[in-house]
């Protein structure tokens, strides 16, 4: 009877307080074809992933969906708790998460993050040809506040000069001298920042910007980084996006383009569905990973104390 009590009050968040909502086109999008709600959602999941399996399920559409967002509307459990169950119930077929390369009518191009959430299961197939569709269909085009320009009157002006870049402060170069601030792990020196620059430069080419490239970087860190230029240059090489076509079928006039790609719901890494069965890579399939990861952590109070009494003991020992 408490489990049921605890279950229903994780299940029902926005009744009680506002969850705090992403930005325009981020967060959580229901996925369609899904069967209604009822009392056996999820009942098969351990009681961690159906907990927050239920708490997702009832979030509206645009709800952020990050892990430290989650961790904080969720007092039970921390961020690698969350992100673990996120993994799990990204392998069971209930979630993917995806990114769109954006082209509104203006031009403007941006990368926006999405969770695609399914409260029936699916199976792989079903998630790669979800986000076939999707990558093929146009989007909405997001309103945008038009400001009211005055008349421009002809007049001859002198441009101003544009302030001189110092050397080395390229974008790429500027946004691997960002890693160390973001996460000290990542800490490189002005030497690792020019060694590393033209592959930084490279993902520049393919339409990202600087914030794209510092959080491909950081995301899903190890607990320790023996050599940060060395897992940088690996995760520069790794986790290069693809290139767009250069020279792209023109779309009809007003009509905005979309390009869309999974991503491991682990570490965030980009890729064509096929590749990442269960929305997760190569690399955090591996078996054991998140054990190894969890041995780092430090032990509980009480397990501390247990190790040092017995310490104690052994030493009492003839």
């Amino acid at each position: 009877m408490a489990t049921e009590h605890l279950s229903s009050a994780l299940r029902a968040p926005a009744s009680s307080r506002p969850y705090p909502m992403a930005n325009p086109g981020y967060g959580k999008r229901s996925a369609p074809d899904q069967q209604p709600r009822c009392s056996a959602d999820f009942m098969l999941l351990p009681l961690r992933e159906r907990h927050i399996a239920g708490f997702i399920d009832q979030l509206p559409d645009g709800a952020a969906m990050d892990v430290k967002g989650l961790a904080k509307q969720l007092p039970l459990y921390g961020q690698q708790a969350v992100g673990s169950a996120l993994k799990a119930l990204s392998v069971a077929g209930y979630l993917r998460r995806v990114r769109c390369l954006l082209t509104d009518e203006g031009g403007q191009v941006r990368w926006v993050f999405r969770t695609f959430w399914s409260r029936t299961a699916r199976d792989n197939e079903w998630w790669g040809n979800l986000v076939g569709a999707a990558r093929r269909q146009p989007t909405a085009v997001e309103p945008v506040v038009v400001q009211p320009v005055a008349p421009v009157v002809p007049q001859q002006r002198t441009p101003e000069p544009a302030p001189p870049v110092p050397e080395g402060d390229s974008p790429a170069y500027a946004a691997l001298a960002r890693l160390g601030r973001v996460d000290a792990r990542l800490a490189l020196s002005a030497a690792d920042c020019a060694v590393l620059e033209p592959l930084a430069a490279e993902w520049f080419t393919r339409g990202v910007d600087a914030d794209y490239l510092v959080q491909a970087l950081v995301a899903g860190l190890p607990a320790g980084v023996d050599s940060p230029v060395g897992l940088v240059r690996r995760r520069l090489t790794d986790k290069i996006p693809p290139k767009l076509s250069a020279a792209p079928v023109p779309p009809a006039p007003g009509t905005p383009v979309r390009q869309m790609m999974m991503e491991c719901t682990k570490c965030g890494v980009p890729g064509r569905a096929e590749a990442l069965p269960d929305g997760l890579c190569r690399a955090c399939r591996v078996p054991g990973r998140e054990a190894q990861e969890a041995a780092v952590e430090l032990p509980a109070e009480r397990d501390v104390r247990t190790y040092v009494a017995g310490l104690r003991d052994l030493l009492k020992a003839p």
